[in-house]
């Protein structure tokens, strides 16, 4: 799946969404990313479980055959910090991630600063789970969703990701990661300044004890795929440049 020139092997890209999104909340970026002849692909994440969202993850790309530079949206930042861990990825970039250290949780992180307005705005909805209790889904209500977590985003676009976001389960939040890819891979990141999903300081300071090779701000929403498609994409080309063998 990778293209080759000469002995130089461009990156494969795969691009990873979060919480309350699905694919679709990349389409700007992958759009752009094929425009630009990279190979690309955004997988389903089913945020079911830090552990089993990572699997899922790694287990696509090592069906990749050659180098995959790996970006994480959101909650996709704490995912691809575990699937990273596959000896083919040569990078990293979170984009308005999470980035967690081994042992620490969404919750635990987060905990160590002010809530963003995402807070007051969840819903908990039980699903089933087979031969087990139930567990429970996390969403955000509807109608603070467009201001909320899909803020800059045309109105009449922030209605149809409102009423089809994919919850995460209440589990993920409280489940330490069991790997930090960042601390063998090198990273990049984008503060979305204008965030009012994720604080944007628990970004900055999950870039920071990162230790990440490049970290930019943008005056952009959570969901700066959408609104700034071309810088995101900047930043993920360049980690394919960089790293390319």
């Amino acid at each position: 799946m990778a293209t080759t020139s000469g002995t130089t092997t461009t990156p494969t890209i795969v691009l990873v969404h979060g919480a309350f999104a699905d694919a679709a909340s990349w389409a700007p970026v992958t759009r752009e990313l094929l425009d630009r002849g990279h190979t690309v692909f955004v997988p389903p994440i089913y945020n079911r479980s830090l552990s089993q969202d990572a699997a899922s993850v790694r287990a696509f790309v090592e069906h990749i055959d050659g180098p995959v530079v790996l970006a994480g949206h959101s909650y996709g930042g704490a995912v691809i910090g575990v699937a990273g861990e596959a000896d083919q990825v040569t990078a990293l970039v979170f984009v308005s991630g999470y980035v967690l250290d081994v042992g620490e949780s969404l919750g635990q992180l987060q905990g160590g600063f002010p809530d963003s307005d995402l807070a007051a705005n969840l819903v908990y909805t039980p699903y089933p789970v087979a031969g087990g209790d139930p567990g429970t889904d996390v969403s955000v209500e509807i109608d603070a969703f467009p201001a909320v977590f899909a803020a800059g985003v045309d109105p009449r676009a922030a209605e149809v990701l409102a009423v089809s976001q994919r919850p995460l389960s209440g589990a993920a939040f409280g489940e330490p990661a069991s790997a930090a890819a960042w601390k063998t891979k090198p990273g990049w990141g984008i503060v979305s300044a204008a965030d009012h999903t994720i604080n944007p300081d628990v970004e900055r300071f999950g870039y920071q004890r990162a230790g990440l090779r490049e970290v930019i701000e943008l005056d952009a929403p959570h969901l700066v795929m959408q609104t700034h498609p071309r810088e995101v994409a900047d930043v993920i080309e360049k980690a394919v440049r960089e790293t390319a063998a």
